[in-house]
């Protein structure tokens, strides 16, 4: 299998993610849970784990790590746990469906929603985001880089706008995460929602959520905590008061080995091998003539994540008759992000994505090139 579905979860992940899963299921207790050296050994796994996502975000404190199921889940954590009737948000019309959705169950709870709307590359303007600003305005959200048009947007302008407002600002960092630089500090990032599975190599049903100090959340669900257990309320010590039940000790013991392998290889060096491959798959795509891309011009301004549209075709076919003839994995449609198609104007033809990975290869980038191009000359 060429497999080109990244942006929604990387494959293959490193070997050492494997191996550190298998070690876990076969040895691990329940962390902060029990006395014994199994339930230590498992709280000490999960303590390295936040020390090593702390490190490739400049994140002062690993306490202020919150382990969550994913990216959606920490959004949610982070959407809910801050906003109130009569708060006034900012996000983008570039957003996944994990910002818009909770946003659209807020505003009926009372809370004012502003959309920044993107250009037609999907780029976000700051000033636009500046002069959304109103006296009762709380939190600007806003996706780090698209999922459609692998849009990286501005977000250390966006942060020195938040800094002088003095408004938290919240980053969903779902394609971005160990594919481009993150500092919490210098981007003044308030809530940096982050997922295991995509670019930090790390097994599926694994995410995260920083946050800041002095940044109070409401808890989306309270219950076992292992610490604190004579009181009846939410324990309000970090990262308790934001993780209830058990969690996914395996999943984030293979999540550490994503992220050690992140910072072994480099975050930048990974960057210069997607930029090298996507810049060789558009250049490829942009040659055919019924093929239209989307997304920015410029390849510095864009993650790997490369949107198609086929003349005359449906791209719900071109992926499938990719993956039955061509042995190559694609994802077709709107890809959870109705509001960045409304943008770039593809509601309702959707688009084929191609999510570019680590593990990619130029061959395979040449292949899946010329697979296009077969499948438009011999009108499948």
């Amino acid at each position: 299998m060429i497999y080109f579905d990244n942006a929604a979860t990387t494959w293959p992940k490193p070997e050492e993610v494997y191996l550190e899963v298998d070690r876990m299921l076969r040895n691990c207790g329940n962390p902060g849970r029990g006395g014994h050296r199994m339930a230590l050994e498992a709280s000490r796994v999960i303590f390295e784990a936040r020390q090593e996502i702390a490190s490739l975000f400049n994140i002062k404190d690993p306490m202020r790590v919150v382990f969550t199921l994913n990216t959606t889940e920490a959004l949610n954590i982070a959407l809910k746990g801050v906003l109130k009737e009569g708060d006034h948000v900012i996000t983008s019309s570039m957003e996944h469906n994990s910002v818009a959705r909770p946003l659209s169950r807020l505003k009926e709870q009372g809370v004012e929603v502003t959309i920044v709307k993107g250009s037609e590359e999907g780029k976000i303007d700051p000033e636009d985001i500046k002069r959304a600003v109103k006296k009762n305005t709380k939190m600007i959200a806003i996706t780090h880089a698209s999922n459609v048009t692998g849009t990286i947007m501005p977000i250390e302008e966006i942060g020195n706008i938040a800094r002088e407002m003095n408004l938290i600002f919240l980053v969903d960092a779902a394609q971005t995460a160990g594919v481009l630089p993150i500092d919490v500090e210098k981007y003044n990032i308030s809530l940096l929602a982050f997922p295991g599975h995509k670019g930090l190599y790390g097994p599926q049903g694994t995410g995260g959520l920083y946050v800041k100090e002095g940044i109070e959340l409401v808890p989306l669900k309270e219950g076992g905590t292992g610490s604190r257990s004579e009181l009846t309320l939410q324990p309000d010590l970090m990262p308790d008061k934001l993780e209830s039940g058990t969690l996914n000790t395996p999943g984030i013991a293979g999540l550490k080995e994503g992220v050690k392998f992140v910072k072994k290889v480099g975050v930048n060096s990974i960057r210069e091998r997607e930029v090298k491959l996507t810049e060789l798959l558009i250049e490829g795509l942009r040659e055919i003539k019924k093929v239209r891309v989307y997304g920015p011009q410029k390849i510095e301004d864009r993650v790997g994540v490369v949107s198609i549209t086929v003349e005359g075709m449906d791209v719900g076919e071109v992926s499938h008759i990719l993956d039955r003839e061509f042995d190559i994995a694609t994802r077709a449609g709107l890809h959870c992000a109705p509001l960045a198609h409304s943008t770039i104007g593809t509601l309702k033809s959707g688009t084929l994505r191609f999510g570019i990975g680590y593990f990619n290869t130029e061959e395979e980038i040449i292949k899946a090139v010329e697979a296009i191009e077969t499948i438009i000359q011999k009108n499948f």
